[in-house]
């Protein structure tokens, strides 16, 4: 079910902050989240080309570079990038598309009932979805007897939402994009924006759009990578262009608390390498607020912020385990091709003398080359003999891969986990009675 029908309409930009959206990158000179001028770097991963332009095998033109380094405000906390590319440059063409990765899809499954439950929604109420993608999350809405509108930029992944019946703001969501629903009278009993919350150049601007169109008992839903788990993992290849922070509970509360917004509970996961989900009220929502997001808060404290010191040696590890295969005879892959992947490559100098091609499923990158390191990305359903060794850019779905891929690792084959530690990965212990699948 939807609303109205299934169309795209173009809302326009705030005239405010176009420039973040489309002009000239911005230059992180105080804290996104409190304005602080505490800012200190931690880890600087170099010039990086955007991850997720993928050139083609003709494209001669030189990639055009983009600093890369961190930032951590130590006022409130918060992970922030020095300096932020272009939103439209970075999300307009955008080829991620939500549908094609399983563990996502099955987790939406998962989520949904839990949200619909926990705050007793109902048939006919209205989910809006930021950073809707394909429809993948609002489908699973819609499955629950809920109307659903989608708010996204990118140009090829809206359509493929419209096909599933699922009407599309196209734009960047900010105030002006909160005002103009507010002026269509729009008002969500649910608005949700998975892995979207830190794509943003403007975090206050925001949260001030989202404000507009909540009702008193309007649920909003945030998930994304959790700084945590990103820090005693290891995990530096989420730091890229499009995540403009990377969240932590500490900061979000103050975020919210200033746009008169409280956390009502949260959740944690294993989907993405380590995930949170938290769900925020208008502070006079009825929803009380759960314990645990104090506990929560306590237990960041206690951990600290690290300087992942470990990063360098991380990368030289892999880099010369790689090398040695070389030397030995053995062919390499990497499997998949996700933005991460291009943070690990660049970072650590790996390209096509060392890894002969990237395997990928989604169409939008299948015959292009991965950016900067120009290694190609072909079909994997297309390959006609195996490598010795995978190179599991796409480890956030390590142990569903294993299961996929449980032919060629139990045929001798292995895969090379590039975090938390380089590590060589082989096949996962089988339940009684369990049929492993071949690999594609």
């Amino acid at each position: 079910m939807c609303y109205p029908c299934p169309r795209t309409i173009l809302l326009p930009f705030s005239p405010d902050h176009t420039s973040a959206y489309t002009h000239t990158n911005m230059k992180r000179k105080s804290c996104m989240n409190c304005g602080g001028q505490e800012l200190h770097e931690f880890l600087d991963l170099k010039p990086q080309p955007n991850g997720n332009r993928f050139p083609g095998p003709t494209d001669a033109e030189a990639e055009p570079l983009y600093p890369m380094s961190m930032l951590v405000c130590t006022a409130c906390w918060l992970v922030q990038i020095a300096e932020f590319p272009p939103s439209a440059l970075l999300f307009e063409d955008h080829p991620y598309i939500t549908g094609v990765n399983v563990p996502v899809v099955e987790h939406f499954k998962r989520l949904v009932p839990r949200l619909v439950k926990r705050f007793e929604l109902q048939p006919n109420d209205l989910a809006l979805d930021i950073g809707c993608n394909d429809g993948t999350l609002l489908k699973e809405f819609a499955a629950s007897g809920l109307q659903v509108l989608g708010v996204d930029p990118c140009k090829g992944t809206w359509e493929l939402a419209r096909q599933a019946g699922v009407t599309v703001f196209r734009t960047f969501w900010n105030r002006a994009a909160g005002e103009a629903l507010s002026r269509l009278s729009v008002v969500p009993d649910i608005i949700t924006s998975t892995a979207s919350f830190y794509h943003v150049p403007d975090l206050h601007d925001f949260v001030a759009g989202v404000d507009l169109v909540m009702g008193p008992k309007t649920i909003f839903m945030v998930q994304g990578v959790y700084l945590k788990n990103l820090i005693e993992r290891n995990q530096f290849d989420h730091f890229y262009h499009e995540h403009s922070c990377v969240h932590s509970v500490g900061p979000l509360r103050r975020l919210f608390a200033e746009h008169g917004m409280r956390i009502l509970d949260l959740e944690f996961s294993e989907l993405h390498g380590g995930s949170f989900v938290v769900t925020v009220a208008k502070n006079e929502s009825p929803w009380a607020t759960d314990p645990a997001v104090e506990e929560a808060i306590k237990a960041e404290e206690q951990a600290g912020l690290n300087s992942l010191d470990r990063v360098r040696d991380n990368a030289d590890r892999l880099v010369a385990m790689l090398r040695a295969l070389k030397a030995d005879g053995k062919r390499v892959f990497a499997l998949g091709a996700p933005v991460k992947g291009s943070t690990l490559l660049n970072f650590c100098g790996i390209g096509p003398d060392l890894i002969e091609c990237a395997t990928e499923i989604n169409v939008r990158k299948i015959g292009r080359l991965m950016p900067g390191t120009r290694i190609p990305i072909v079909d994997e359903t297309a390959l006609t003999s195996q490598p010795d060794y995978y190179l599991v850019l796409t480890w956030n779905f390590l142990e569903f891969l294993r299961q996929r891929y449980d032919g060629f690792l139990r045929a001798g084959g292995r895969f090379i986990a590039p975090v938390p530690e380089v590590s060589i990965v082989g096949p996962a212990e089988r339940l009684p009675g369990a049929n492993g699948r071949n690999s594609p």
